[in-house]
């Protein structure tokens, strides 16, 4: 019983690596820079966009990372990056998120700051991967115009991967980018009385 067992398994993983391979060899494009944005109600959008920071720095690429709503209080994740030197250019340019700024004009200035550092390191070839991060909550408020800056990151560098984390992401958006995932809530500790958490959370 077992034997046949193996040798139907064996079989089922021999079809299974056939259209597996025919899917890999189907595919023409060697490298392409990519958008992708991460989105939706759930937690783990910069975290995953920190998971891919990581990668990268694994083979030895240089990393921007540009902030957008964070700056208001201090991060795991930056002191951690830190420890890379000027293998990450990281700048963490929001002011707090803008219910508690409570100042639309201060909001958008310090959203205009970091698009303007955005585009600096669009612009720098040494830099592999960008890191948006809030991004999409900039744009959900209005705080820099949507058109502009899809227009900039469809133009991208053609070896250029950009990262783009919030929630709300605009539907143009959305169409401009190569890969979405939408991170979904099923369950949170906050719904429990729980605060966040230092490593967790932040």
């Amino acid at each position: 019983m077992q034997k046949n067992e193996a040798e139907r398994h064996r079989a089922k993983m021999e079809k299974r690596k056939a259209i597996q391979d025919a899917e890999v060899a189907s595919k023409t494009v060697e490298k392409k820079g990519l958008l992708l944005v991460h989105t939706g109600p759930g937690k783990g959008k910069s975290t995953a966009a920190f998971g891919l920071v990581l990668r990268m720095l694994g083979y030895g690429k240089r990393v921007g990372i540009v902030q957008f709503g964070k700056g208001a209080w201090e991060t795991g994740e930056a002191e951690a990056l830190k420890r890379f030197g000027d293998q990450i250019a990281l700048h963490i340019l929001g002011e707090g998120f803008t219910w508690e700024t409570q100042d639309r004009g201060r909001d958008v200035a310090a959203a205009e700051a970091a698009w303007a550092k955005a585009n600096e390191l669009m612009a720098d070839p040494s830099i592999a991967l960008l890191v948006l991060d809030e991004l999409n909550i900039a744009l959900r408020y209005d705080h820099l115009d949507l058109s502009e800056v899809v227009g900039t990151l469809r133009n991208r560098r053609e070896d250029l991967h950009i990262v783009v984390t919030g929630r709300n992401a605009k539907p143009e958006l959305i169409e401009a980018a190569d890969l979405v995932t939408e991170m979904g809530a099923v369950k949170h500790h906050f719904k429990a009385g729980v605060k966040a958490q230092e490593g967790i959370e932040f």
